[in-house]
């Protein structure tokens, strides 16, 4: 049976598709309102990113165990609708005047929460609509999408800035947002059966537990925690450093981020083919490798003069960019799939939460850390030392149990 016969799944996969546009297009309209609107700085870039990830810190694995108890439609649609008011009063905020950094990171923080809860639901939610076989498929389907919009979604947004500005951008997002929760309330699912309530203590227990003893899931769980650290540093100084020092501006900026969606395309089309011939583990570990290099690419660019033109910068950043996409875009289908096919239904939202909560709440040491490192000693120096960190992470998933991980070939 294929995926577009599974008609609910069809009605999710367009709801997240939405909502995904919306989000790079966010993404870039929030750094630019930070640096250009707000007249932030490096650091400041940085601060906002974290804060958004604040909350998979302090309720990460509590939102584990109550996604268990709930049904994730309801936690779907409700955190839709309630990111969607959130950007409309950043909107609303600018427009007046009176927005701050301070105040966009109090309301980034009430988003994060919603997407905590988004996030755990939305993977989880996934078994309910598809049986296991199409589990890896159907991720590879959401990941092509999400590649897409992190394609089109910057270019968009950078478009957007320039046209409209940075709020009313951020509009744009709220409405997509808005139509996705509308469109989750029409899916029609068979839901599993909930967790019986016990100690909160226990419940989360078991999911770390599940997470750090399983002989692959242990390794890629910690791999993936120190992966988030240099991947955030990256993130950070890169979109500074295309602004600041080469001299992008908005619309270049997206225009290079947009690249990064082109290879993630690439990537997801060929994911699940590699975890066939090569095997889920080793297609992963291929991916991990090429972060690095990618990297180097983009902090080799030379900044604009007489001599080196901007769109020679401009040549190194989508090369990067490229790159490093179709790195996550190959790891992207598997690494969920994966984690989805080996955990039992019962322990999906809490082996999620645990994954993503560990992973977001690193961001909030990584994003600040690579921006004070950049303000204190260098956008290139703090390059350097994400290169090195992401060349580790690389090493170590080469050299590590994980390479060995397999999903039956019918069921990739």
């Amino acid at each position: 049976m294929k995926l577009r016969e599974h008609r609910s799944f069809v009605r999710f996969w367009i709801a997240s598709t939405t909502s995904n546009f919306g989000t790079y297009i966010t993404t870039l309209a929030l750094q630019v309102l930070v640096v250009s609107n707000l007249g932030g700085s490096a650091v400041d870039v940085g601060w906002v990113s974290a804060s958004r990830w604040l909350p998979y810190v302090l309720l990460g694995l509590i939102a584990g165990v109550l996604v268990d108890r709930f049904h994730r439609k309801i936690v779907l649609v409700v955190t839709d609708m309630g990111r969607g008011i959130i950007f409309a009063f950043i909107c609303l905020f600018a427009v007046k005047g009176v927005l701050s950094i301070g105040w966009l990171m109090i309301l980034l923080v009430l988003f994060g929460a919603m997407s905590l809860f988004n996030d755990v639901a939305h993977r989880s939610f996934v078994p309910q609509l598809v049986p296991r076989p199409l589990l890896t498929r159907a991720y590879a389907r959401l990941e092509q999408s999400a590649a897409v919009a992190e394609t089109g979604g910057p270019a968009i947004g950078g478009g957007l800035v320039s046209w409209i500005g940075a709020p009313f951008a951020l509009l744009v997002d709220a409405v997509s947002y808005l139509f996705s929760g509308v469109l989750m309330a029409s899916v029609k699912h068979q839901p599993s059966d909930k967790v019986k309530a016990g100690p909160l203590g226990q419940q989360i227990k078991e999911g770390l537990k599940w997470v750090y003893q399983h002989p692959y899931l242990r390794t890629l769980a910690l791999n993936t925690h120190v992966w988030f650290l240099f991947h955030s540093m990256t993130m950070t100084v890169l979109v500074s450093f295309f602004l600041i020092k080469l001299g992008f501006d908005a619309s270049h900026l997206g225009f290079a981020l947009a690249a990064a969606g082109v290879g993630a395309v690439a990537g997801t089309s060929l994911s699940t083919r590699a975890g066939e011939r090569f095997g889920v583990g080793r297609a992963m570990a291929f991916s991990r490798i090429l972060y690095a290099p990618a990297v180097i690419v983009m902090a080799l660019a030379p900044a604009a003069n007489n001599f080196d033109p901007l769109n020679i910068a401009l040549i190194y950043a989508v090369v990067g960019q490229l790159l490093y996409g179709f790195a996550m875009g190959i790891e992207g289908p598997l690494e969920v799939g994966y984690q989805q096919y080996i955990t039992p239904s019962h322990l999906h939202g809490r082996m999620n939460a645990t994954m993503r909560s560990i992973n977001r709440s690193v961001i909030v040491i990584g994003a600040p850390l690579g921006g004070a490192i950049a303000d204190g000693l260098g956008f290139l120096t703090a390059l350097w030392i994400s290169i090195a960190g992401l060349a580790l992470c690389g090493l170590w998933f080469s050299l590590s149990s994980m390479r060995k991980a397999r999903i039956e070939d019918d069921e990739i």
